[in-house]
């Protein structure tokens, strides 16, 4: 479709595409807002409300939570670098149906703190799994559907993997991504590694330095890169940016990327699960995948992980423009594919 396409036009196109591949596969009936209205752009004044605070492993978590208290729990986890107003137009959504909407901060960004000056500001696999385990538990959470992307499809789908049993279903964009150090030791093809130059500039003392100079501009640049179509305002980026002047962001994001490339070291004690992530345990729990139609960050073709989601398992391509932040830029689209995934958990 070309951008000169009317965009209120493309919304419902694409709201509609969606509502009939829900009604191909079997899983419920679209929004009523789907049926009638496009979905409208995120309102850049728009904010989630007071955040809550909970000690929960080793952080003080930061977290917004919308919904009846006995509703079903839904966990819908944000990546880099956003936060969690990428949820602002997907919550209210979920809320309405009667579900309790939990959106928090990852370790590193907002209002969510370390309890220790001396824990490792550690941004690996495995510690951010564990953290959503340990807000869950602090939450007395016994089971949720967990919704992401980026680092919160990642997340997300640790948890799916390794604790089916806390993951009722799953929404994840961009499918499959638990990772691998020793697979990340292979090369890539020029033209994929050019799309992973930021890992590289991370790897260098350069980059993090330039990286806490510049921490607001550089990742400005990642959302128009990522996604391309998307003509978020400076209000919208503002909102979130906020969330990247949380002490520990810096030496969060640059550790995970260097410990991908086994260019620094994780905590001895995450080693077990970091052997079972890398045989790349396959998901048994309901599943959907998403992915935007215009997503300009590096992401996997849909075909090389659909076998990897062994139960109940639906991928839908989000069309119109729609890019990495998908929740934020297709919020309609993402709360209907938690509404069709929460009816088979």
């Amino acid at each position: 479709m070309t951008d000169n396409i009317n965009p209120d036009r493309r919304a419902f196109l694409r709201t509609t595409a969606m509502g009939l591949a829900a009604a191909q596969f079997g899983w419920i009936e679209p929004l009523a807002a789907q049926q009638t209205q496009p979905s409208a752009p995120p309102d850049a004044a728009a904010t989630l409300g007071q955040i809550r605070h909970i000690s929960a492993g080793v952080l003080d978590t930061g977290y917004f939570e919308s919904g009846p208290a006995d509703g079903k729990p839904v966990i819908l986890l944000h990546g880099w670098p956003y936060d969690i107003h990428s949820y602002a137009d997907v919550a209210p959504l979920l809320a309405a149906q009667g579900y309790r909407v939990i959106v928090p901060y990852l370790r590193g960004y907002g209002a969510t703190r370390f309890l220790s000056e001396d824990t490792p500001r550690n941004g690996q696999q495995a510690a951010i799994a564990v953290d959503i385990i340990d807000l869950m538990d602090a939450l007395k959470i016994r089971s949720a559907i967990i919704g992401g992307y980026d680092w919160g499809a990642r997340t997300a789908n640790i948890i799916a993997a390794l604790w089916p049993q806390r993951c009722q279903a799953l929404v994840s964009v961009s499918g499959y991504l638990i990772g691998s150090r020793e697979a990340n030791l292979k090369p890539l093809s020029p033209q994929a590694e050019l799309a992973w130059w930021y890992q590289f500039y991370f790897a260098t003392e350069r980059g993090r330095a330039g990286y806490e100079a510049n921490r607001h501009a550089f990742n400005r640049l990642i959302w128009q890169l990522a996604s391309p179509k998307w003509h978020f305002d400076e209000a919208t980026y503002e909102r979130s940016a906020a969330a990247f002047d949380n002490p520990d962001h810096v030496a969060v994001s640059i550790h995970n990327y260097r410990w991908r490339l086994s260019l620094a070291e994780g905590e001895a004690k995450y080693d077990a699960l970091e052997k079972q992530l890398a045989t790349f345990p396959a998901i048994a729990v309901p599943t959907i995948t998403l992915e935007g139609d215009a997503n300009g960050a590096p992401h996997p073709d849909p075909t090389t992980y659909a076998k990897k989601f062994t139960g109940k398992y639906e991928h839908r391509t989000v069309t119109g423009g729609i890019g990495h932040n998908l929740p934020q830029e297709a919020p309609q689209a993402f709360a209907q594919a938690i509404l069709d995934v929460a009816k088979t958990g």
